[in-house]
């Protein structure tokens, strides 16, 4: 049979269970030590009738064994699988990542494109429930990977895409957006979020009017996040198929000149600013994207997707509380005073040692002195 913990940190709870069972086995101790200070073995029954030792270890017993089911009841032991279902909710985000030969400029480590996607894995990381996509562009735009909810085959797909996965070069950002709204699976008017990550350079694609279009007639709201240095720029390396980089510490130029590419910040405001989205100037410094996600992208209306059917074990606590409950009523009812037959022994005893004192010593009032002295 197959057992879940749901909460092994519980396990510390037997700490206290030991610590009560050492206090309960030394204070018996010391309680058994004590009267045999007072009085022989064979009087103390006679002048200490409680309830009998078999009814005092029921109830020590009890109390441990009702501490160490609860214990097991805090443990969530789980067993015995269930199908349920499960109704899901989320929002759809497509990922439009820049995959132009910019990207791989150095002003951002390792490079733009390397940061842009160790943003996305971070973004990711923080959903639960919704479905992901994700557009690469540069001078044409390709839908990399449908919408989906396997974050682990997402991320392993995302570490492959490269700067040749587009033949096409340049960048035109207005065809990511484009293609990033017919991704979406649903053509309602919420719970869509297209995520742009780029250096915001753009070929006269008319992104900002690609944007307000899709807003207008789905509802997608757009949030843009700008890598690079947006001042002095950084120089493009000249690549081969294949490589990720410039190995051979070459760069691009043109007409004699080398290439420099800086962050154009403008073309990505307008952009989410014309689809009531937000713009993330994360240039070249280190952006807390889960922040991110929770103040910007998880604030997306969310809808509820398809319900889904899962099979899970059985929670099986109520048991454990329900013995845990039937051990304390034990301990409760069970006898700790004396009974009616010690009584009796009790007072018995008490006779008996009564008539063996001395008779100045009995409980027998004294009789009057009368004076000594001659008689009339």
């Amino acid at each position: 049979m197959n057992i879940q913990f749901g909460n092994l940190g519980q396990f510390n709870w037997l700490w206290l269970v030991s610590a009560v069972v050492l206090v309960i086995a030394f204070t018996g101790f010391v309680h058994r030590k004590s009267l045999k200070k007072f009085a022989t073995a064979n009087r103390l029954p006679t002048l200490f009738p409680t309830a009998s030792r078999f009814y005092g270890r029921i109830r020590t017993a009890s109390t441990i064994l009702a501490m160490l089911f609860l214990v097991f009841a805090l443990l969530d032991i789980r067993w015995g699988k269930t199908w349920r279902e499960v109704p899901q909710k989320g929002i759809d985000v497509v990922f439009a990542l820049d995959v132009s030969r910019s990207m791989l400029a150095g002003d951002v480590a390792p490079n733009r494109l390397e940061r842009a996607k160790q943003q996305i894995k971070d973004i990711v990381d923080e959903m639960a429930g919704d479905r992901v996509g994700l557009v690469v562009f540069a001078g044409d735009a390709k839908q990399q990977i449908p919408l989906t909810k396997h974050y682990h085959d997402f991320k392993n797909m995302l570490d492959a895409v490269g700067p040749f996965d587009i033949e096409r070069g340049g960048s035109r950002l207005g065809n990511a957006i484009e293609l990033a709204a017919d991704s979406f699976l649903d053509k309602t008017d919420d719970h869509k979020a297209i995520v742009i990550l780029t250096d915001g350079e753009d070929q006269e694609s008319n992104p900002v009017a690609v944007a307000k279009q899709a807003y207008d007639r789905l509802g997608i709201r757009i949030f843009t996040i700008g890598l690079g240095d947006r001042l002095q720029g950084a120089r493009v390396p000249a690549i081969t198929r294949g490589t990720r980089g410039s190995a051979s510490g070459q760069f691009m130029e043109y007409e004699g000149q080398q290439v420099w590419s800086k962050l154009n910040n403008s073309i990505l405001k307008n952009v989410a600013l014309a689809t009531n989205g937000a713009y993330i100037p994360a240039e070249t410094k280190s952006v807390d994207m889960a922040s991110v996600y929770h103040s910007y992208i998880g604030n997306v209306q969310q809808q509820n997707f398809e319900t889904a059917r899962i099979n899970s074990f059985t929670p099986r606590f109520q048991i454990f509380v329900g013995i845990a409950l039937s051990l304390v009523l034990l301990e409760i009812f069970c006898p700790a005073g004396a009974t009616k037959k010690c009584a009796r022994k009790r007072l018995k005893f008490r006779g008996q040692l009564s008539s063996s004192l001395p008779g100045n010593l009995t409980n027998k009032p004294a009789q009057p002195h009368e004076p000594s002295g001659v008689a009339a």
